[in-house]
């Protein structure tokens, strides 16, 4: 994989990246995310983060990171729908989306799967509608389950991958309907961007509404591991990626003001969502580790948490020089790579985790936090490295097999239709978001581009290709 190194960056300068394009600032954000979740289980399991203090208090809202890989989705998935509502673009072809996505995800989940099976619950093995509901990622819809929590051992983590995936399902058709709300708005981008957020803003209320449903006439945790719960922080993504296009499209625009504003100060957004998170960790939000509450804390954990994700990605979102110090802290080498195989450690942590509680004999909040965070992230990234060598590589490689018109349109044009999220956030680009308790169970789980017409833009970007697309 290369990156352009363009002579012409001063001439896009302000702007924020084209709706094609990678962005390695953004898998910086993934890999931060990823590790996050992963210290947060270390926390739980080794009891650090059930401390009465401070840094116990910062540990146990770990889970913070989910909420910032359904923000990256949202904004790396929506793109280039927005693209076409503003610009009149063609839409990704649905089909070709969809066949790229069971291509990044599946094949290293299933096999995810079934090494956690297989260690831990073979007296399931022979359970069919056990082995459907997890393959077909449909766990989230049991509502008396023979597990405990939130999945199977050794799988509790992915209850969120469910929920990218019914978003990854529902997205092409949210898509059509926004752009026609945005069409009825006429063909100046602006006023069609401002009907896009507006419909975005409803999204995020949904929620809300959602999570009053979901205590009348009875509670039902269950309904804080669906969809409805989570469009408050897909939406803040599909409204940067709303935001993006319209720079581009009108860069005397409010948009352009907006995204000139961001770059001027990063740092802003991240302390605020610093200051976010502080309050977060406070009881606001409600017991460690009971799930939700009640309405009124589940209605701070939603925004707090809405916060902190928007203002995490929105400066690598809105990027226009990858050489600025935010470019170069998140889009090394290092970090790429990590945020490349963070759908690895996504999904592997878990079975690190009690693997290595297993050999060594350890009980469960038994302490030994920093020693045991050393040895299962260097295994969970180990097995991250050797998934995304061995099986998620040459999965997204069979696109090409399956769709070959889009391979070839990938090839001839330099840009990938139907750009991706993080789980890995994505792509979940990125990893599927990780972990939390959100069903009250009590249980925690735990820019250079070419764009084949010649044109360049700065370092640091680069066009997107199916090998770049993870969940999150």
């Amino acid at each position: 994989m290369t990156e352009t190194r363009s002579t012409s960056l001063a001439r896009d300068a302000g702007a924020p990246p084209p709706a094609t394009a990678h962005l390695d600032a953004l898998d910086g954000m993934r890999a931060i995310a990823a590790f996050a979740v992963l210290v947060f289980h270390v926390a739980i399991e080794s009891a650090q983060a059930l401390q009465e203090n401070f840094t116990g208090a910062l540990l146990s809202r770990g889970d913070v990171a989910v909420p910032i890989f359904f923000t990256l989705s949202g904004l790396l998935l929506y793109r280039p729908y927005a693209r076409a509502a503003l610009t009149g673009s063609p839409r990704p072809d649905t089909a070709t989306y969809l066949v790229k996505r069971a291509l990044r995800i599946l094949p290293a989940y299933w096999l995810a799967v079934a090494a956690a099976m297989l260690l831990w619950s073979r007296d399931h093995l022979g359970d069919v509608k056990t082995w459907l509901q997890m393959l077909l990622l449909a766990q989230n819809y049991e509502t008396d389950p023979w597990w405990f929590g939130l999945g199977p051992k050794g799988l509790a983590q992915m209850w969120s991958l469910s929920v990218e995936v019914a978003f990854y399902l529902v997205l092409p058709l949210v898509a059509v309907l926004l752009a026609a709300i945005a069409r009825r708005g006429g063909a100046d981008p602006g006023r069609r961007a401002r009907r896009l957020l507006v419909c975005l803003a409803v999204l995020c209320a949904v929620s809300y509404l959602w999570t009053i449903a979901s205590y009348y006439p009875v509670y039902r945790p269950y309904m804080n591991t669906w969809l409805p719960r989570a469009w408050t922080f897909f939406a803040p993504g599909m409204a940067l990626a709303v935001v993006t296009v319209w720079a581009r499209a009108d860069r005397t625009g409010p948009a352009a003001r907006l995204v000139r504003a961001v770059n001027a100060s990063p740092g802003t957004l991240w302390l605020v969502a610093g200051l976010a998170y502080a309050v977060a960790a406070s009881p606001v939000t409600g017991s460690r580790f009971a799930g939700v509450d009640g309405i009124w804390t589940g209605f701070f954990e939603l925004a707090l948490y809405t916060v902190v994700a928007t203002c995490l990605v929105a400066p690598c979102a809105t990027l226009s020089d990858p050489g600025a110090p935010l470019g170069r802290l998140l889009g090394n080498r290092v970090m790429r790579y990590l945020g490349r195989i963070s759908y690895g450690v996504f999904l592997w942590q878990f079975v690190a985790l009690y693997v290595w509680y297993d050999l060594t004999r350890q009980q469960p909040f038994s302490g030994g936090f920093w020693p045991n965070l050393v040895i299962v992230s260097a295994l969970t990234v180990g097995l991250a490295a050797l998934t995304h060598r061995y099986v998620e590589e040459p999965a997204r490689r069979l696109v090409g097999v399956l769709r070959p018109a889009a391979a070839r349109q990938v090839s001839a044009t330099g840009t990938a239709v139907g750009t991706a999220t993080a789980a890995g956030t994505a792509s979940p680009d990125g990893p599927s978001p990780g972990t939390g308790s959100p069903t009250g169970t009590g249980q925690t789980t735990g820019t250079g581009q070419t764009t084949g017409t010649g044109q360049q833009t700065g370092p640091g970007t680069r066009p997107e290709s199916p090998a770049e697309q993870a969940p999150a």
